[in-house]
């Protein structure tokens, strides 16, 4: 049986090989829990402002703003993860990380004492730039600590820290909004972040690459910018009103696919300048391993399925099911354990044999039949049968999170960790917005088709569906997906004097809306399981390459003119 090709040359690295050396292993332990606190920072700031936005919007009077506040943030942190990979690869990870840190909560406090929306806009676009470092360099740091033999034991933490900011972000947010003040919810990012701050300048040695060119590429940065600026903004236009038509942006209108094709177009150029510059920041040699090109087409389309299965189900549980937003929160528990649990599991069995490739094909097989269970839901399937739904789901995500990123830093130099570590990420979020921007369409337009039907087998009499039909009548159609008492709200969004002809019918209403409203949810799980099966089959390319036992500089092939080197045992 043929083995393997070996990825490491067996030689003793010095520090700027192996940053870890000299440390204890305390002193190792401290440093990664200064890491998780700056992943929990990044984590917990995308579900923490969720339960805040309606209250921070209605005192700012920015309602009409009320999506650029999330999109500025979204915006600058994405593009802004492939620039710290690189530039920690350079400058070393600690000054970085710290830098990262350090702008994002600059941007955090002054979030917290934005005056009107447009400030608020602006600074979360800051706190963006600094959250773009949080996930890669930190997931870099533990690469430099660990080697990669070793690594699968604290990467699957990665995926724990995720779950857990999951819960505790809407709960946290949720209740500082209620009892003290939305302030707070930017405010409580300083103390955590200061903790990481003091750990990391303590500890962690500053480790620079002795020959990494500083020619930075400048061109190929500002392209990548405004590539990814269009890009992202007209994803953000799929999911926003008309005002001229009272209908969402189709994909045809100039701000949606428009920007989408200048975004693509973008990237071609970005692709050019990358070939021809000294020192890019995305290098495409990195594509010539099939572990990293595979890796990545997977984890883009593996977000599919994860934001998928997140985005629409906690506004079902509130909606259908009537939960509170703290609750419905909790209802996402069973995903949150399956995910933590898988995470950490899966990293240590990488660990512990070495093998991956099969756990990362089991696992996204496994959220595709979550998934494709999902497209099942009705408003009367029962919690139960929900939850185990989820939990199975999770069970699926939580490798993703932990064993993609063991196998991308494995196959690729040492000099190039950061920048390939912060691809994986940048991957991860361009395929959650682009899941996102789908699965508001499809949502939108299977509940405008499920509704008729749906009051129509309810009871409801056919001139009251007409009304809903023509979206006139005086019917607020937006109260029809509002949480909170949706009968109240339906009464109130017509004339007067319709008010006690449609009363009786009510809860006929409610029952209909909910029925049409489950399965609209239903139908966007379909793209999650079109997600599952193309990022499988990626998996199943990956070309699996023997876990290093040092952080010396990888070497995937035998080099001309190199030194013998000890082939790894065969792993088949």
């Amino acid at each position: 049986m043929e083995a393997m090709p070996t990825a490491y040359d067996g030689g003793t690295p010095s520090l700027e090989d192996d940053p870890a050396l000299g440390l204890s292993q305390r002193a190792k332990l401290e440093v990664l829990f200064a890491v998780m606190l700056g992943l929990f920072l990044g984590a917990l700031d995308q579900t923490i402002v969720g339960p805040a936005l309606p209250t921070i919007v209605s005192q700012l009077a920015g309602n009409d703003l009320y999506t650029w506040a999330v999109t500025s943030y979204l915006l600058t942190s994405t593009i802004s993860v492939p620039f710290w990979g690189k530039l920690s690869d350079i400058y070393g990870r600690k000054p970085m990380f710290m830098i990262g840190i350090t702008i994002f909560l600059i941007g955090s406090a002054l979030s917290g004492l934005s005056q009107n929306m447009a400030m608020l806009i602006f600074f979360r676009g800051i706190q963006g730039i600094g959250a773009g470092a949080l996930f890669p360099v930190a997931l870099s740091i533990i690469g430099d600590m660990f080697t990669p033999a070793e690594r699968g034991r604290y990467q699957g933490l990665f995926g724990a820290v995720f779950g857990v900011a999951f819960v505790a972000g809407p709960l946290i947010g949720g209740w500082l909004t209620e009892h003290i003040s939305w302030h707070w919810i930017f405010y409580v990012n300083i103390p955590i972040g200061i903790v990481a701050l003091a750990v990391i300048q303590r500890i962690l040695p500053t480790v620079k690459t002795k020959n990494a060119s500083r020619n930075f590429d400048i061109i190929g940065g500002v392209i990548f910018t405004i590539a990814t600026t269009l890009f992202l903004i007209g994803l953000t236009f799929k999911g926003l009103t008309n005002s001229a038509t009272n209908t969402l942006y189709e994909w045809t209108d100039p701000q949606v696919g428009g920007l989408i094709i200048a975004g693509i177009v973008g990237y071609v150029l970005f692709i050019l300048a990358e070939a021809r510059a000294k020192e890019p920041i995305v290098p495409l040699d990195l594509w010539r391993s099939r572990a990293y090109s595979a890796s990545m087409v997977s984890i883009f389309f593996a977000a599919f399925a994860f934001f998928g299965a997140i985005v629409f189900l906690p506004r079902w549980f509130q909606v259908v099911q009537n939960f509170s937003p703290t609750n419905s929160g909790l209802a996402a528990l069973p995903l949150v354990v399956g995910l933590i649990g898988s995470s950490i599991a899966s990293g240590i069995a990488v660990a512990r044999t070495g093998r991956y490739k099969l756990i990362l094909v089991g696992a996204i097989a496994l959220l595709g039949i979550a998934t494709a269970l999902m497209t099942q839901l009705t408003k009367d399937t029962p919690l139960p049968v929900v939850w185990f739904w989820m939990f199975l789901a999770g069970l699926g995500v939580g490798p993703t999170f932990s064993v993609f990123t063991i196998v991308i830093q494995n196959s690729v130099p040492f000099r190039q960790m950061g920048v390939a570590t912060s691809n994986l990420t940048f991957f991860r979020q361009i395929g959650g917005s682009v899941a996102l921007a789908f699965v508001g369409t499809i949502f939108a337009t299977a509940f405008q088709n499920d509704l008729v039907p749906q009051l129509t087998s309810a009871g409801v009499p056919a001139q009251i569906v007409q009304g809903f039909q023509q979206g006139g009548g005086g019917f607020d159609m937006g109260s029809l997906t509002a949480v909170g008492d949706m009968g109240a709200a339906i009464l109130a969004g017509i004339p007067p004097a319709f008010v006690e002809v449609v009363r009786p019918f009510v809860p006929n209403i409610v029952e209909g809306i909910h029925g049409a409203f489950s399965l609209a949810v239903a139908n966007t799980f379909y793209l999650g399981v079109f997600g599952a099966i193309v990022a499988v089959i990626a998996a199943l390319a990956i070309k699996e390459i023997p876990l290093r036992a040092s952080n010396a500089a990888p070497v995937p092939t035998q080099e001309a003119g190199a030194p013998a080197r000890k082939p790894a045992p065969s792993l088949d």
